[in-house]
């Protein structure tokens, strides 16, 4: 078995964005193993799959801590996804290791990417349309058991194939089924329930797949730390900044996967930069954020000198205008004999 320095590093990398976001490792690691190191994918696949064994309970046992998962819920979705997650994992196993097999891997890879990284631009979308924060608590949900069933089903048969989708597309399906529900929530909920997901699809990639276990021991070194580190950050974590960076790297590697060429992808890409930082120049204008904001504080510090100038404090602290306004308020009457 040997240790590769660089999956590590890739790996701690990739880890620590999982602990401050709650995206799904799938969609970054199994990519990087695929294109960054010529891991064959199937291989990529089941060791990275193996070794989400070990980090996925890390998110979810911080979770548990903070009360932010829903025990009846997880049990629905495990239903549905636990089943499917062998499915996946034999279907995988009948594809086989040759080369239009792992094209076709890829392809089903790349599909789940671009509909992850689709379900993350909608989700913020919606919350931006809404106006306001998802307030409901995990604890008071009227769970819904078959369409919950169903999106175990969905997430199980993909991660089962491709290892993905357990924390990209689950949890989309997720806030749509329960629009009300805070998404910390959802996401202690899905990492609880991916737990056992995950379990079973390393079952099914020990049994059906080929594990490289060099390759899933640089991983977890590298990986469960970090993923430790970031969940003891995430709190703090500004999710504005990091959510589109990743979301912007699965888009990438999807199109990567279902076929378009290298200079075609760089074009795409390139676009995107430059209307995703158009976009946020329009919706934010700091320059005129930051003129708006020395106008007012010069507003306020002029008025508050036209203020003290105009009214001096009293003896007892008070402004002068301040107690005659008491003054006219209180109703003035003939002086109580007995007082």
């Amino acid at each position: 078995m040997h240790l590769d320095p660089y999956i590590v590093l890739g790996s701690a990398v990739v880890g620590l964005l999982v602990g401050l976001t709650g995206a799904g490792g799938g969609a970054l690691m199994t990519p990087m193993l695929i294109l960054l190191f010529g891991v064959k994918p199937s291989s990529a696949i089941s060791s990275d799959l193996v070794a989400a064994v070990l980090m996925r309970p890390v998110g979810a046992a911080v979770h548990l801590y903070k009360k932010t998962v829903n025990l009846r819920l997880v049990g629905w979705m495990v239903c549905g996804s636990v089943p499917m997650a062998f499915v996946g994992a034999y279907l995988l196993h009948l594809l086989g290791n040759t080369s239009s097999a792992q094209d076709t891997v890829e392809k089903f890879l790349g599909a789940a990417l671009l509909i992850g990284a689709a379900a993350m631009v909608f989700r913020y979308y919606l919350d931006r349309r809404s106006g306001q924060g998802r307030i409901g608590l995990i604890s008071d949900v009227q769970v819904r058991p078959l369409p919950t069933i169903a999106i175990g089903m969905i997430g199980g048969l993909i991660v089962g194939m491709t290892s993905v989708g357990s924390g990209s597309l689950m949890i989309v399906l997720l806030l749509f089924l329960y629009p009300l529900i805070s998404a910390n929530a959802l996401v202690g909920t899905d990492l609880t329930q991916a737990v056992p997901l995950t379990a079973a699809a390393a079952l099914g990639a020990l049994i059906f797949g080929t594990v490289e276990f060099g390759v899933t021991a640089s991983i977890v070194l590298g990986a469960v730390p970090a993923v430790l580190i970031g969940s003891f950050f995430s709190s703090r974590a500004q999710d504005k900044y990091i959510r589109p960076i990743i979301t912007f790297v699965i888009f990438a590697s999807g199109l990567k996967y279902v076929g378009v060429g290298t200079t075609l992808l760089g074009w795409v890409l390139c676009a995107v930069a430059l209307t995703g930082g158009a976009y946020w120049l329009f919706r934010t204008q700091p320059w005129r954020n930051g003129n708006g904001k020395l106008a007012v504080a010069a507003a306020n510090g002029a008025g508050s000198a036209n203020g003290s100038r105009a009214a001096p404090p009293g003896p007892n602290g008070q402004h002068a205008n301040g107690q005659r306004a008491v003054a006219e308020q209180e109703p003035t009457g003939p002086p109580n004999p007995g007082g």
